[in-house]
């Protein structure tokens, strides 16, 4: 497999995140002549997100190549995140992570344990629906991801952690499995409460220690 950096674009200097995309149900688009799904190129990607450019932060993205569903996620390729983490770790605010629903909770449950030491937020998200349909569940996912990755309080980042954001709920990354492959609330951690809800505003919990998320929509 090779891992390819496939552009860089910047907002502004407010915060700067590395996304890493593997592969997934997220990562596909409907190709306008065949209307078969087709992977989709993330070097486009603020082309086919405008909404990105709302939230002024810095964003690079790197992509596997090709890219590779769940279902061959394993020990190489949590070496490769590791790997991609390691190398950019002082260059960026925070990471996160597009991937494949299927073992999604596997991956972040291995990354809590090999990331040692780690101090800022790797956000792994994915979707039920492809990006490039109209009521894909992807784009709010990956918004608010980054929103998350890149939250600080006091200039410290405020979930410091591997975590798994989906359907407008932060979990803890190695207390999380997937429930349920046809409704978009997919994950669920039930030995561990919620790190945090999405709504109108993004708060951690539980309530007497809510710090709430900037949000730039």
């Amino acid at each position: 497999m090779q891992i390819m950096t496939v552009s860089t674009y910047t907002q502004s200097d407010k915060a700067s995140i590395l996304f890493i995309y593997t592969g997934g149900t997220i990562g596909m688009i409907e190709n306008p002549k065949t209307g078969v799904l087709e992977s989709f190129n993330f070097q486009h990607l603020k082309d086919n997100m405008p909404e990105l450019k709302k939230l002024g932060y810095s964003v690079s993205t790197i992509q596997f190549d090709p890219p590779m569903d769940s279902s061959e996620m394993g020990p190489n390729s949590w070496k490769d995140l590791v790997d991609i983490i390691s190398a950019n770790y002082h260059r960026y605010d925070g990471f996160v992570i597009l991937h494949g629903t299927d073992t999604m909770s596997y991956t972040a449950s291995a990354l809590s344990f090999m990331l040692e030491n780690l101090g800022k937020p790797v956000i792994l998200t994915g979707s039920q629906l492809p990006i490039g349909m109209l009521r894909t569940d992807g784009k709010e996912n990956l918004i608010t991801a980054i929103e998350i990755a890149a939250a600080k309080d006091n200039g410290q980042p405020i979930v410091p952690e591997v975590c798994i954001f989906f359907e407008n709920t932060l979990l803890r990354g190695n207390r999380t499995r997937k429930i349920n492959a046809d409704h978009f609330n997919a994950f669920r951690s039930y030995n561990y409460p919620p790190l945090a809800h999405a709504g109108i505003h993004i708060n951690t919990i539980p309530p007497r220690s809510i710090i709430q998320f900037p949000v730039n929509r």
